[in-house]
């Protein structure tokens, strides 16, 4: 049975083991709500149709076909997202088209990826996911569209991970290397790029080893008190953050009967 792993769940462990002992071990969701789709859903569908979809014949498009796959995304928003997201995507054109010589047909968009290893006859499984994938001269550039209205504040570990996850998982799939990540911030227009290395394959496997041997034999799940904490949909369970925390729902998957132990080697 493969036991799979991303980039967001070692994230999460690394941040509080005890946050990913609800999401994950007894299944509690941290948004206890669904919702149409987002702005930010919509601004990836139609960045997504207009990087795939476009014939490439003519090396830029007009901003007439931005505004046909914007048209096509917009169907469960309110005016004022129309309006909203459209603003975007005209910055958007202006920053990152219109001032090229030509508009690059990406590798692929919207992609999913995945790199298996086999750890004492054990599947291991990492994944992820992208928005958009480029030929670059000596490798490949991964993009993330941020859809926030301000620039996250991330950890250097949680770059890491996520740059050794992409560079791992790309490197299989497509035997070429990973040679820079750029996040996009659509409502600023900045950029913000990681170069990759060797090293983030190698760090990934030593943090991967270290963390998921605890995660299949941490019975404790210690939390992590923080600054996260103020915005954690756990806080209620929690005995770091509640004297008399409140039992788990009764939905909540049975606590695990068997911790596995794996290791991962270089």
């Amino acid at each position: 049975m493969a036991y799979h792993l991303s980039a967001a769940k070692l994230q999460t462990y690394d941040r509080c083991p005890q946050a990913y002992y609800f999401r994950y071990e007894r299944g509690l969701r941290n948004a206890p709500f669904y919702s149409s789709a987002s702005l930010g859903t919509a601004l990836h569908q139609a960045l997504a149709q207009i990087y795939r979809d476009w014939h490439y014949q003519d090396p830029i498009p007009e901003l007439e076909w931005i505004e046909t796959c914007w048209a096509q995304q917009v169907q469960d928003l309110t005016p004022e997202q129309i309006l909203e997201g459209r603003t975007i995507l005209r910055r958007y054109y202006d920053l990152f088209i219109l001032n090229r010589s030509s508009m690059r047909q990406p590798i692929a968009v919207e992609g999913k990826i995945q790199a298996t290893l086999q750890v004492e006859n054990i599947e291991f499984v990492l994944s992820g996911r992208y928005d958009r994938l480029d030929a670059l001269e000596d490798g490949l550039e991964l993009i993330d569209y941020k859809s926030s209205k301000t620039v996250e504040e991330r950890s250097p570990t949680d770059i890491n991970l996520q740059l050794g996850l992409y560079y791992l998982a790309l490197e299989q799939r497509y035997l070429q290397q990973l040679q820079q990540l750029t996040l996009i911030y659509l409502r600023s227009g900045e950029q913000i790029r990681f170069k990759v290395t060797l090293d983030h394959k190698q760090q990934v496997y030593r943090t991967i080893s270290d963390l998921a041997v605890r995660l299949r034999t941490d019975e404790n799940w210690q939390p992590t008190p923080g600054d996260q904490c103020s915005q954690c949909g756990y806080a209620r369970y929690c005995p770091a953050m509640q004297s008399r925390p409140d039992p788990l729902p009764e939905e909540a998957k049975p606590a695990p009967q068997l911790q596995l132990t794996l290791g991962l080697e270089l």
